[in-house]
């Protein structure tokens, strides 16, 4: 298997309201949505976002659909610096975003802060000095 993630699919509550924050609020781009579908791919640099409503995404896998508490995982969006840092997750908030960790120093050296998107997916902004992910 080559070591890639081409889409990450995220199970929502309200499509409409993530597909806002996501289009809107943090500017991703919709690729071939048709207005009342309840699914969405959103371009990205490398892979895709996909979003779709959790108990469909849930019958698909054949898995239960309710769940609560940490999942296990965060997205994560490296930036250029750490003023890149403030810009995205100040934007995150302002779209909606519930923000769980302000940016700050880490231990490692780099630069970070979480917000929550609004299905409770966490999502970290972080500035590496030490390795180029931009």
């Amino acid at each position: 298997m080559k070591p890639k993630i081409s889409i990450v699919h995220l199970g929502v509550k309200d499509f409409a309201v993530s597909f806002k924050f996501y289009r809107d609020g943090l500017g991703f781009t919709p690729h071939n949505y048709k207005v009342g579908e309840d699914y969405i791919m959103f371009e990205m640099d490398g892979s895709w976002l996909g979003i779709f409503l959790r108990d469909k995404l849930a019958e698909d896998a054949r898995v239960n659909p309710v769940g609560n508490g940490f999942s296990g995982f965060t997205l994560s969006h490296n930036a250029k610096s750490r003023e890149d840092v403030d810009k995205v997750w100040e934007q995150a908030v302002q779209a909606g975003a519930k923000p769980t960790k302000k940016p700050e120093l880490t231990n490692w050296g780099g630069y970070s802060g979480y917000f929550a998107d609004p299905d409770g997916y966490l999502w970290e902004v972080a500035y590496n000095p030490l390795t180029d992910l931009t």
